[in-house]
This record gives C-alpha cells, sequence and structure tokens, in this order.
C-alpha cells in the first residue's frame, strides 16, 4: 500500500511527544513529525470532563505503517487510551509525497 497519511497523536506531555516522534522518524515509521507544543483537549473519561493541555504531533506516513504506529503507541504512551488517529491525505505535492515514501520503510515489519 502506497497511500500516504498523516497520523495525528496526542499526549499530556508535549516534550515526551516530540522525543517519540523522533524514535518513529529514526525507526522510519514516518517521515515527519510537526509537532504542536500546547493545544488544548476537552473530552470526557469514565464519568468526568477534562479541560487539559496536551500535545499533539501530525505524522507523516504510509497508510501500510499505521497499525505499527498504534501498537507501539499503545505501548509506550502514558494514557491508558492514547489518541492516535490516522487522516487521508486526498492530494498534495507530488515530490513531497514521494519524499514520504522514500523515507518510510516500503512494508510493515513482522
Amino acid at each position: 500500500m502506497d497511500e500516504v497519511c498523516e497520523v495525528v497523536i496526542t499526549a499530556p506531555d508535549p516534550d515526551w511527544l516530540v522525543e517519540f516522534a523522533r524514535r518513529l522518524v529514526e525507526d522510519r515509521l514516518c517521515a515527519a513529525g510537526h509537532n504542536f507544543q500546547t493545544i488544548r483537549s476537552i473530552y470526557r473519561w469514565q464519568g468526568e470532563i477534562y479541560d487539559r493541555s496536551e500535545g499533539r504531533v501530525a505524522l507523516h506516513t504510509r497508510l501500510a505503517l499505521v497499525p505499527q504506529i498504534i501498537e507501539r503507541t499503545t505501548r509506550e504512551h502514558p494514557y491508558e487510551v492514547p489518541c492516535v488517529v490516522a487522516l487521508p491525505i486526498a492530494d498534495g505535492n507530488p515530490e513531497y509525497l514521494s519524499w514520504v515514501r522514500s523515507e518510510t520503510v516500503s512494508s510493515p515489519r513482522r
């Protein structure tokens, strides 16, 4: 699968998230991570409403690598149920999309 997508992950510690994204780039699971140091998240968890600052990263990767990113995030993330969502990229700069493909592993590791 050569489709490219954007994977969004949030975390309570923006610095942890930057380092996590760096490890994903080093391991070629994504080509780039665009970090937003602070966002405001409002959510319901276990019957209570929370209003907290979090970090957010947008990763550019191959759709085929999303399961590995989800597994890794679930294993290493401080939250019990981390936010990891993949969004389709309908179109974009052909050279950039080609670069994303060239900087990521071509098939998931088994």
